[in-house]
């Protein structure tokens, strides 16, 4: 409940105390929401229902994972399935690709706690994908599946597949640790043990099932668990969203309503600057936002990776489409949610079970259903069994991605390897995959009582400021060098890096990394909209290069090429957009 006072906001958080706080509204939010509690989630009533069938069904899901792993070698096969997937298959998978645990627990909680802050965060989401659906026929007609390999279109040589290599793992490794933190939180919360040795515990465990299917599947397998993991989580986001228009008379204005009243700050729950990451320059920090979303999005690895297993250039445009509106039910699902979330439970018990709303799709599961019925415990355990889903789907398309370009870029190429332990391509990867979830899980449990939330934001800054600009470059200007590429991929990374550090996601504020320490001398949450344009100047000046006065017109760097294709091998039909 929220009481208005000239000048200041008093906070009632139901747990007997009333916080004062004299200070902007997006702060005010975070400040409370970092003083409350976690009370249990599920109860003791229905904990063993809900533990028990949970268990069975992470059983079941390795048992079926195992059945799908290849004995193939071929790493053509392994990689990208031999570019053979249906386009309706690989466009359902390309979906599910989307569904990750952080977006599935952490959205609806942004949207039932900050509102409309968080649903442009869901909506720029879902516009990545069309970001993407621009440069995924260039993609696919390249042949070519890394990053390591897609710089090389106009920069061959080992200096840019190691950078291609450098900014995969950059991207993965802290993506991995948000994904993994996520789950482990989720898990805890279902067994009604939400302390930090808890999740820590059910971070570990999680991390080590899923390192073990991660470390045998490969692109058709992880296809499969995806396609089957799409109607699941949209069934059981659709489920909540009708279970709580049941309560309000199947009126979504009454939901809305009950979701203002609900929430922490009534007056400005549908206006942007509640939540306290875009509270301090405004638009600009907005601007930010929206670059970084939208572009990392549409350029991560695993992406890249599933548009390359298509047949050919139609069939990845086909997969896209479907993938665009499959992802525009889900993001709208999970847009409802929140709000059903917010006007069910309200947001101040969402801030209690977690500061982050990560506790509110559960949560909501268990308030739209009387308690002790059974259809609450086969809510709950949906919920739990989807966010198991897309934390299992997540975690092995990063780290799959993030090992095939070690294996290609870093360590070989075309079955070659260049590790001198005489042991193929396939058993590298494998390989790499294990100690990809290793350091991951390593470092998210010894960083587990920091917030390392901004992790996520710097991953997709790097995908945005380094992947975009140098695809962009690549396929569009004939002049993008050697010289360019390295100035930019690294320019970006280094920008990436230091405006990170020195923002306040890592100190000076009371959300930060760091909150007793006081060095953001950069006053955005995110570096997109320094960093973005910084890169494509850098790949403009290195490849440019305007200081050169010369009576000789330097030589271009020549066209992209398709990668070399065996006797026999059926061209794609638009090869030639590569050339732009």
């Amino acid at each position: 409940m929220v009481a208005r006072e000239p000048g200041r906001v008093l906070l009632r958080t139901g747990l007997g105390d009333d916080h004062c706080l004299s200070t902007e509204r997006g702060h005010v939010v975070t400040f409370f929401l970092l003083s409350v509690g976690s009370p249990d989630l599920t109860g003791s009533a229905t904990r063993g229902a809900v533990i028990t069938t949970f268990l069975v069904f992470i059983g079941l899901c390795l048992l079926w994972v195992f059945t799908l792993v290849t004995q193939d070698d071929d790493p053509e096969r392994l990689h990208v399935a031999d570019r053979s997937l249906p386009p309706v298959f690989n466009g359902v998978a390309m979906a599910g690709e989307q569904i990750t645990v952080v977006l599935l627990v952490s959205l609806p909680g942004a949207i039932a706690l900050f509102g409309y802050d968080g649903v442009s965060t869901a909506v720029d989401s879902a516009l990545a994908l069309g970001v993407f659906l621009l440069l995924a026929s260039r993609i696919r007609a390249t042949r070519r599946y890394t990053l390591g390999e897609l710089f090389s279109l106009r920069a061959e040589g080992p200096g840019t597949r190691i950078a291609g290599a450098v900014v995969t793992l950059c991207i993965a490794v802290p993506l991995l640790m948000v994904q993994l933190r996520a789950g482990g939180i989720t898990a805890a919360l279902l067994i009604g043990k939400p302390t930090e040795a808890a999740q820590v515990v059910c971070t570990v465990l999680m991390g080590v099932l899923i390192t073990c299917f991660a470390g045998v599947a490969d692109l058709r397998g992880t296809s499969f668990v995806q396609v089957a993991k799409v109607p699941v989580a949209l069934a059981a986001l659709a489920a909540l969203t009708l279970m709580a228009l049941r309560l309000f008379d199947w009126s979504p204005e009454a939901l809305l309503s009950a979701a203002t009243d609900k929430s922490m700050s009534p007056d400005h729950y549908l206006s942007p600057g509640l939540w306290a990451h875009t509270a301090d320059l405004g638009a600009l920090g907005t601007i930010s936002d929206h670059i970084v979303v939208i572009l990392g999005t549409a350029m991560m690895p695993h992406l890249l990776l599933r548009v390359s297993a298509s047949r050919d250039v139609p069939a990845a445009r086909r997969s896209l489409s479907i993938a665009v509106g499959l992802t525009g039910l889900f993001y709208l699902l999970l847009i409802t949610t929140g709000f059903a979330a917010a006007a069910v439970v309200g947001s101040g018990q969402i801030g209690a079970v977690d500061a982050k709303g990560q506790g509110a799709p559960i949560l909501l599961a268990s308030e739209v259903l009387p308690h002790h019925s059974t259809g609450r415990v086969v809510l709950i355990t949906l919920v739990a069994c989807v966010a198991f889903l897309a934390m299992l789907t997540a975690v092995a398309s990063v780290t799959f991605a993030a090992a095939v370009s070690m294996t290609r870029d870093l360590l070989g190429r075309k079955g070659r390897t260049r590790s001198g332990m005489g042991i193929g391509e396939p058993a590298v990867l494998r390989l790499s995959v294990v100690a990809l979830c290793s350091v991951s899980l390593l470092l998210t449990t010894a960083v587990h009582r920091y917030p390392i939330e901004f992790l996520l934001a710097f991953s997709l800054s790097l995908a945005a400021s380094c992947v975009f600009p140098a695809l962009v470059y690549s396929f569009l200007w004939t002049g993008f060098d050697r010289r360019g590429l390295l100035w930019l991929v690294y320019g970006g990374l280094s920008l990436c890096t230091l405006l990170t550090l020195a923002s306040p996601a890592v100190s000076g504020t009371r959300y930060a990394l760091l909150p007793e320490q006081d060095f953001n001398l950069f006053p955005l949450h995110t570096p997109g909209l320094v960093s973005v344009p910084a890169a494509f100047l850098l790949g403009w000046l290195g490849s440019a290069r305007p200081w050169e006065r010369t009576t000789h017109p330097r030589h271009t760097a020549p066209g992209p090429t398709p990668a070399r294709r065996s006797p026999g091998a059926r061209l794609d039909s638009d090869e030639d957009v590569v050339s732009g």
